[in-house]
């Protein structure tokens, strides 16, 4: 299964509606995994799966807002091909 990180200004529209799915209430401190990158940095984040794919979403203060922005406005944002972002597999 493909693993990837992202963060959130990188977010699609797909993701987000994982995101909210999972977590149409926000997300709990219990849903929150911490973990080093290759560069050692520790990163907290949230998880959603799709059938081939798991994305770390990277927890910020924004990423609440952004989900809350999201569902009250779907169509702001963009579907992009998540290949093309560069954030770092793990």
């Amino acid at each position: 299964m493909k693993r990837v990180i992202v963060d959130y200004e990188k977010l699609t529209a797909n993701i987000l509606d994982l995101l909210v799915e999972k977590y149409p209430e926000g997300y709990e401190y219990d849903d929150i995994i911490s973990f080093q990158n290759s560069k050692g940095e520790t990163i907290s984040a949230v998880e959603v799966k799709t059938a081939d794919t798991v994305y770390l979403v990277k927890i910020s203060m924004k990423l609440e807002q952004t989900m809350d922005n999201y569902m009250d406005d779907e169509s702001s944002f963009d579907d992009t091909n998540i290949d093309n972002l560069d954030d770092d597999n793990f």
